[in-house]
């Protein structure tokens, strides 16, 4: 482990996701676990480890790519190791663990390509006549990986015994489902299937289409040990390819394989119509601009707006296409991107594409569209609403020109408007200064870890916990001159669980990281004490500082057992609280 550490340095590693700045003896960037427009995230090479400033995610290389590449603590391991080709000595469960992982990935591949050969024969007739009425090609159906599941309850499960996967791996995979009186069959029947590929090219997961009118229309693989729908993206694997400038984010499978088909080879789609900040991780790799294009009625526009909310304050540049209806028998008729691509052709598509609006444009009219503009209080309302929406805008210039076409849009001078707007920007800075004063005033807040499972019971107790702890992990020499301090004596169980296995990995001759807790300790604990490792250190006086960090919390366990003594029902009460408080399997 020491030695994986060393030859993957923080920075290296980081810098492969990150676009890291460095500003003195650290690294900065956009934290990659929220979305800023200012760097917040900090990379410390001295101490190997990383902070964030605003979402407070911290902690050791482990940790990074365990958050970032939704790994376990073994995979992430075996992930690093695979960076700086060094083999992996496996224990008896993590072996399972891996084992367990490739198999699910090679049953998945194993049912795709049966799905797949399914469009050629007879019980997949259906799946393929339902590709040609809706002009998919055979090799787009190829490059997606397209394939048809019979309407029979046993075809896939026996085809997969076949070859030798047992039921609980179907099971495990999500192809199979069990019932109340315990028989199995397919979970996909009578359906168009869509293999889920990830960034790695593994197939993760399956989406079935319907091909008739029953319901329900679509079903996915629900969440396995290889699959989680927060962390995947429609037809990113081959979306990671293109040399356009921005991503397509589009509602559906279909419409992302007619994109393609039509050589817009930047389409994804998220698994259900809202984006998810783990999403947008994947998203900034590969680019730094999105255009949402979804459909044009009630449900598009609400996902539209949500997906703008999420992206508002993050580094993307977010743009908006809204597909206009069409003429059908003298009517309007909404149309998705796959009816654009049929009736107004791949050029059509791609002028509207350089033409879409962005975000701030649709927000607009999306609020000019509830108001009446020929009506008095319908024009207050509509000024007051664009005013607020206007007033969050960070840049002067912005806001002239928007409050210039608000105006406009409504029939009263330009003033007012900037008026409003200046008035409910004022507002906005009062409420955050206040929120601030509030905050730098509340010290016992700040004292405290925001994750509940982790506070404390005495404050200045834990403050010396943490100090010894931090000293610990800055200087590991300094493990020796703990004296007679005990895990036992701490207040917060927790802090004295990492106390104590900084101890035995002291007398082991390993060296004290924050890394070295990655495993055995929940992701809370260990951002809570990248947190504790980004305060200044004592470093001249170290010795004195953890004699004094001592000194306060053997008082402090005096004093307890001292209350113990008086009232020993409280005290065995209050520490059955604070064991149930800290979390479960990590407290054993």
């Amino acid at each position: 482990m020491d030695e994986l550490l060393s030859r993957n340095d923080i920075v290296d590693v980081i810098s492969s996701y990150v676009h890291l700045k460095k500003q003195g003896r650290d690294y900065f960037g956009l934290c990659p676990f929220h979305n800023e427009k200012s760097g917040s995230f900090c990379v410390t090479p001295s101490k190997q480890l990383y902070h964030c400033f605003g979402c407070k995610h911290g902690g050791g290389t482990i940790n990074f790519i365990m958050e970032i590449e939704n790994l376990s603590f073994p995979a992430a391991v075996r992930f690093l190791a695979k960076r700086v080709n060094m083999e992996v000595p496996e224990d008896a469960s993590n072996q399972e663990e891996s084992r367990r992982r490739q198999r699910i990935l090679a049953l998945n591949r194993d049912a795709a390509r049966w799905f797949y050969q399914n469009l050629s024969r007879p019980e997949g007739e259906a799946a393929a006549a339902y590709l040609v009425r809706r002009r998919i090609r055979r090799k787009t159906a190829m490059d997606f990986g397209l394939g048809a599941a019979p309407d029979s309850w046993n075809s896939l499960m026996d085809a997969m015994s076949e070859k030798g996967y047992s039921k609980a791996e179907m099971l495990a995979a999500g192809l199979i489902v069990k019932n109340d009186k315990g028989r199995f069959y397919d979970k996909f029947r009578g359906r168009l299937m869509f293999p889920v590929i990830d960034v790695r090219g593994d197939i993760v997961a399956f989406g079935g289409r319907v091909l008739d009118q029953s319901e329900p229309k679509y079903m996915n693989t629900t969440e396995t040990i290889v699959y989680s729908k927060r962390r995947n993206l429609y037809g990113i694997n081959l979306a990671k390819k293109t040399k356009r400038p921005n991503f397509i984010l589009c509602e559906g499978n279909i419409d992302v394989i007619t994109l393609h088909q039509a050589g817009f080879n930047n389409a994804v789609a998220s698994m259900g119509t809202a984006l998810t900040v783990e999403q947008t991780r994947i998203l900034s790799r590969y680019t730094k601009e999105l255009v949402l294009c979804y459909d044009n009625d009630t449900a598009g526009k609400l996902a539209t707006q949500k997906n703008i909310e999420l992206l508002k304050n993050s580094e993307f540049t977010v743009k908006v296409l809204q597909l206009p209806q069409r003429l059908v028998d003298g009517k309007y008729i909404k149309q998705d991107v796959d009816d654009f691509i049929k009736f107004q052709g791949p050029e059509a598509f791609e002028a509207m594409l350089s033409g879409s609006e962005n975000q701030m444009d649709y927000r607009m009219e999306a609020v000019a569209a509830k108001y009446t503009l020929t009506n008095a209080e319908d024009k207050i309302a509509y000024a007051n609403e664009a005013s607020q929406l206007i007033a969050s805008l960070p840049n002067a210039v912005e806001r002239e020109v928007y409050a210039g076409r608000a105006a406009e849009k409504a029939g009263i001078s330009k003033d007012a408007m900037l008026l409003e707007v200046k008035r409910w920007r004022n507002r906005k800075n009062g409420q955050e200064k206040q929120a601030m004063r509030r905050e730098a005033l509340n010290v016992r807040a700040l004292r405290q870890p925001e994750e509940r499972t982790l506070r404390y019971t005495d404050e200045r107790s834990a403050m010396a916990e943490e100090g010894v702890i931090q000293l610990l992990l800055t200087d590991g020499a300094l493990a020796d001159c703990c004296g007679g301090l005990r895990a036992e004596e701490f207040s917060a169980p927790w802090l004295g669980d990492v106390y104590q296995r900084l101890l035995d990995a002291s007398r082991e001759g390993r060296t004290l990281t924050l890394a070295l807790l990655s495993e055995s300790c929940p992701p809370e604990a260990v951002r809570r004490l990248a947190e504790v490792m980004q305060r200044p250190v004592p470093v001249m006086k170290s010795e004195q500082a953890l004699a004094d960090y001592i000194r306060v919390i053997q008082r402090a366990a005096e004093k307890r057992r001292g209350g113990e003594a008086a009232d020993p029902l409280r005290a065995a009460l209050d520490r059955a609280k604070e064991k149930k408080g800290y979390g479960g399997k990590h407290n054993d």
